[in-house]
């Protein structure tokens, strides 16, 4: 029997959002400045008031407050009339040292030992559903905030677009789990405030639908494209006016968005929030790396469809343990527990082999903290940080080095593909 699943995303102007990549802007800096920074950052955004929380090992001092407001700017709060602005906000830092408690069971002297920073299961899935092996739900979702923001910025036409959004896509598959047409798209996005307002909450409405869905269509191959029908329902700023949002109209927190930074539902979750974390977490690192696994064994023909688990103890650098369900759609003659323990044999999954085999030492993370960890472009990109003493570091690095297809060639050979 046919059946519906929905997923979600917001924007980079979301507050939930906004936290996250300050977290991880913050990140990032450190990484620059000292590639073996231990840092663990939360972020509090709400009116007119930052706050930043958690602790740092590193030799390197940063001004927060600077990085902090130069992200806010960026995502596009820079006005007093959003109750949140980059240049006048406050920024409180609360953040302090690492405990030497933690810090002793994740430096080992011999590195390839390092333990897991913490206890804790991560997840990893990729399907055939999209070109990139993501859940077509969450891809769509994605695609259009990022259109939007897009929109945002280039567009005089909607120059009333604020940078707060969300939206959701409900998608109809038949009993094969394919995808048969969209039920239902939602988009909820802040905007100016107007004198006329049915007549620009109409206007919105017709810009979404006949500016932002085309555009978002066009990225599309064919059989994609065909599920855009004229049976869609749209709900377009479904409770009216969405004047005051941002951190203004939400509080927002670093980690509140975890299903949006993973899969939308599809496949699972341990748990653990990403944005904020330097690569010694585990949450962070072990889930880049399951994703790497999964992506790669559906690429190479193992399955369909396919989810890994690792778990690991804090300190201990060999995982727990590999768990792996294909959901049916194996096309190898082994079973799912035979295929987790030829990935053990594959892919090394002790913290330090999962650091080096994804370069995640390197400060890569800003990118990551909006529109979604999994699934996007690998690619090489030239970044510059300065830190308070008026010192400049330009580095090139590899952006989202776990949706490679790297390691396809290897698991045909050791499948016999």
């Amino acid at each position: 029997m046919p059946y519906l699943f929905t997923s979600e995303s917001v924007s980079e102007g979301h507050p939930d959002k906004v936290a996250d990549q300050i977290s991880d802007a913050l990140i990032d800096n450190f990484l620059a400045f000292d590639p073996n920074s231990k840092v663990a950052c939360e972020t509090l955004v709400t009116t007119g008031q930052v706050v930043l929380a958690g602790e740092v090992k590193s030799e390197i001092y940063l001004d927060v407050q600077k990085i902090a407001r130069d992200v806010i700017n960026r995502i596009g709060y820079t006005k007093g009339e959003y109750m949140f602005d980059g240049n006048s906000c406050g920024v409180l830092s609360a953040i302090h040292e690492q405990s030497p408690d933690i810090n002793q069971g994740v430096e080992r002297a011999n590195p390839e030992e390092q333990g897991a920073g913490d206890q804790g299961m991560m997840f990893g899935y990729a399907t055939k559903e999209t070109d990139n092996f993501m859940p077509l739900a969450l891809d769509l979702s994605h695609r259009i905030l990022k259109e939007l923001a897009a929109m945002r910025r280039e567009s005089k036409e909607i120059a009333y677009l604020r940078p707060d959004a969300k939206s959701q896509v409900t998608i109809e598959y038949g009993d094969d789990n394919q995808p048969l047409r969209i039920d239902a798209i939602v988009v909820s996005t802040q905007h100016d405030d107007f004198d006329e307002e049915p007549a620009m909450l109409a206007k919105i409405k017709q810009d979404i639908i006949k500016i932002l869905i085309p555009r978002v269509k066009a990225q599309l191959k064919p059989e994609i494209q065909a599920l855009f029908t004229d049976k869609i329902t749209y709900h377009i700023n479904p409770t009216g006016k969405f004047v005051i949002g941002g951190p203004h109209g939400d509080t927002g927190l670093t980690g509140r968005k975890i299903i949006v930074d993973t899969y939308g539902g599809k496949g699972a979750h341990g748990g653990g929030a990403f944005s904020g974390k330097d690569p010694s977490k585990v949450d962070r690192s072990a889930a880049y790396a399951t994703r790497h696994i999964a992506k790669n064994m559906v690429a190479a023909g193992v399955a369909e469809e396919l989810l890994v688990q690792v778990s690991y103890a804090i300190g201990v650098a060999k995982p727990m343990g590999i768990y792996v369900n294909t959901y049916g759609t194996s096309k190898v003659n082994m079973s799912d527990g035979e295929i987790a323990k030829k990935i053990e044999d594959i892919f090394d999954m002790r913290p330090y082999a999962i650091e080096q085999r994804l370069k995640l030492r390197n400060p890569i993370y800003e990118e990551t903290a909006a529109y979604g960890h999994m699934g996007r472009e690998n690619e090489t990109v030239t970044k510059t940080f300065k830190n308070p003493y008026g010192k400049s570091k330009t580095i090139e690095v590899e952006l989202f080095t776990w949706e490679k297809l790297d390691f396809v060639d290897k698991i045909k050979k050791e499948f016999g593909i």
